[in-house]
């Protein structure tokens, strides 16, 4: 057992997330037209609220379903395949997984689904960065004893830019987790999404932050 496992979300706090959607909602109504952006943007939507995860794939699948006949969606499904994730890491990733993995073993704990997520992860160069310790699931704070299991430590540190996923960490492992709130991305700015949770046991502006702080107290 190790002493200390470092566990790093990804979307808005290794890789610019925000950025990502906001270059395919810009495709899609440049190529496409408002019409279909919005409709696809519905679709996910609904999507997101019946799985719990984003699944950008299945959204185009399921506006597939309604219009068979409509060929658009192969184009937008090579856009976000063949998106250059690696541009949109924040300044300082990199270093930071590098700083972490010399105090202790490091990890990429992330939502999503089995294609996109992966795929995403693998190209932005987060994959070879963590030397392939990366754990995707649908809800991961309803994981750890899978993490755990996986991963044997006698505490823990969770980064994330989302307070509620922190917040039910932390009901879980207590006094063995440390939570680092990063504040980018619209979830770590948006009250309704900062509403009602406890603060993080340490907060930092950018993920380059984390490097520097004594997380381990």
């Amino acid at each position: 057992m190790t002493d200390t496992v470092f566990l790093l979300d990804v979307d808005n706090t290794l890789l610019d997330n925000d950025a990502v959607i906001a270059d395919l909602r810009a495709h899609l109504i440049d190529a496409f037209g408002p019409e279909y952006d919005q409709r696809y943007w519905e679709i996910f939507e609904q999507l997101r609220s019946e799985l719990g995860y984003a699944d950008y794939l299945g959204a185009l699948q399921r506006y597939r379903i309604e219009h068979p006949r409509e060929t658009k969606v192969l184009k937008i499904s090579l856009f976000l395949l063949h998106y250059p994730f690696a541009s949109r890491v924040y300044a300082g990733a990199f270093d930071t997984v590098r700083a972490l993995q010399a105090r202790g073993r490091t990890a990429i704990l992330s939502d999503g689904d089995v294609v996109f997520q992966p795929r995403k992860i693998e190209r932005s160069g987060l994959w070879a960065a963590v030397e392939g310790d990366v754990l995707i699931y649908i809800h991961k704070e309803q994981m750890l004893d899978d993490v755990e299991r996986r991963y044997p430590a006698r505490r823990y540190v969770m980064v994330d830019d989302k307070l509620r996923i922190l917040t039910a960490m932390k009901t879980v492992w207590g006094d063995r987790l440390t939570t680092v709130f990063v504040r980018q991305g619209h979830y770590a700015h948006e009250a309704e999404h900062l509403a009602g949770f406890p603060p993080a046991d340490i907060t930092v502006e950018r993920i380059a932050d984390v490097a520097a702080i004594t997380i381990e107290r």
